[in-house]
């Protein structure tokens, strides 16, 4: 009996929606994306009741597998999952002291690195969120901590965030930490970082990186002028039409 591919639900612009394509892409794991429109009650929307059914969140990334109607939220839910789910200890190690320091990291993302988002590429593209400025300085306050403490700590002596090998950790830091270099949105100076710098040079060489970052390549700098909504949904597109020729590789 054949079996139909995963379904994946979200936007490439968003970054945990892009963190979940990258290991799949990687992985050359098919699967089919939908676009759903993140906070809109319209017909693709997130906060459709369609969607709520499966994800009562209404959040991207969700996942779905549509053999078994089994769906499944959040990204850093979704990576282990999947990795546990198809064996792929090369990303998410079999060892018991590895995996929990990609778990660590996992756990250490929110309210640091993720803190890039609201921070810095929230306030560009989203004005109709009216940040407000405090958080906004709060966020590139916790994000520069951050920042060094991976400068400092998980990148001191090891070439990725844990040891010598790519995992899931790396995929769920680049795509939010990433976005912000020159080539993209151009954000943030990275040049008081070099270990960092040398990181997301490595991570340039990784299976997947430019199918991911379509969207960011194609948007382009926003450090002077923001984006408007139409570039945003273009960028989108130009992404979806990337990823289904790479996904066509796979058949």
């Amino acid at each position: 009996m054949s079996t139909k591919p995963l379904i994946l639900y979200g936007v490439p612009f968003s970054q945990p929606v892009r963190a979940v394509m990258w290991l799949l892409l990687l992985k050359r794991c098919p699967f089919e994306m939908v676009l759903i429109n993140p906070g809109s009650k319209g017909d693709n929307g997130s906060r459709h009741p369609d969607f709520l059914a499966k994800n009562p969140g209404g959040t991207i990334p969700t996942i779905e597998d549509p053999n078994t109607g089994f769906t499944l939220g959040e990204a850093h839910a979704i990576l282990p999952y999947l990795c546990q789910r198809n064996g792929w200890d090369d990303v998410y190690p079999a060892g018991l002291e590895a995996r929990a320091r990609v778990d660590w990291y996992l756990h250490f993302h929110h309210r640091n690195v993720r803190d890039a988002s609201p921070g810095l590429v929230a306030p560009k593209v989203r004005k109709d969120l009216d940040i407000p400025e405090s958080f906004q300085e709060a966020s590139k306050r916790t994000l520069t901590r951050a920042l060094e403490t991976l400068e400092d700590g998980w990148l001191a002596n090891s070439a990725f965030l844990v040891g010598d090998s790519v995992t899931i950790a790396d995929l769920a830091a680049y795509v939010e930490i990433g976005q912000l270099q020159p080539e993209f949105t151009n954000l943030l100076d990275f040049s008081g970082y070099p270990n960092v710098c040398r990181w997301l040079e490595t991570m340039h060489g990784v299976d997947g990186h430019d199918d991911v970052h379509v969207v960011l390549a194609t948007l382009g700098d926003i450090s002077e002028e923001a984006p408007t909504m139409d570039a945003i949904r273009g960028a989108n597109k130009a992404a979806l039409r990337a990823l289904k020729a790479r996904l066509a590789e796979f058949e």
